[in-house]
């Protein structure tokens, strides 16, 4: 079972689908060589280096967390059943209410849509909050598979520090 790095108080969570098998089987969030997650993250300007998925526990430090809308790990997404995402998405409303972080950052455009019910979606900050307090950030999806130009999803990554910034300016 894949546990969520997540307390009070977040700069930024971030939330995927589920756990690939091999997160799942090892523990670590975004374990698979093939997802750039923990390398978007610091080309990004968002981790002061390169993590390593094993230090995936280390982020809550620096102001950041990880959890995912379904908690099942499957080889794809499209494993995912409905009900799944019907229950997964109401833990994770739960979740934010909870821990209350300041961006809750969908790594993935399918995340997102599967969250808030939505198809029509831009990339970046949404304009309408699902848990007031907590600004929703659409960013493509970090795996290996994902067809947007690394130096565009970088780009839109590249958003969340500011963003985080002049939130905290507003609390």
């Amino acid at each position: 079972m894949l546990r969520d790095h997540i307390r009070h108080d977040l700069d930024i969570l971030f939330i995927g689908f589920n756990p690939s098998l091999l997160s799942g089987k090892t523990g670590h969030h975004f374990a698979s060589p093939n997802n750039r997650f923990w390398k978007i993250l610091h080309e990004a300007s968002i981790t002061p280096r390169k993590y390593k998925s094993e230090e995936d526990y280390l982020l809550p430090e620096i102001g950041l967390g990880l959890t995912n809308i379904v908690a099942r790990p499957t080889k794809a997404a499209d494993e995912i059943t409905k009900e799944e995402y019907r229950v997964g998405r109401e833990i994770l409303k739960e979740k934010i209410k909870m821990y209350r972080p300041l961006i809750a950052c969908f790594v993935g455009k399918g995340v997102y849509q599967q969250y808030s019910l939505q198809k029509d979606v831009p990339w970046g900050a949404q304009s309408n909050q699902t848990v007031p307090g907590t600004t929703d950030f659409v960013a493509p999806s970090s795996s290996g598979l994902v067809r947007i130009k690394m130096d565009e999803i970088v780009r839109i990554y590249s958003e969340l520090p500011g963003l985080a910034e002049r939130l905290k300016e507003h609390k």
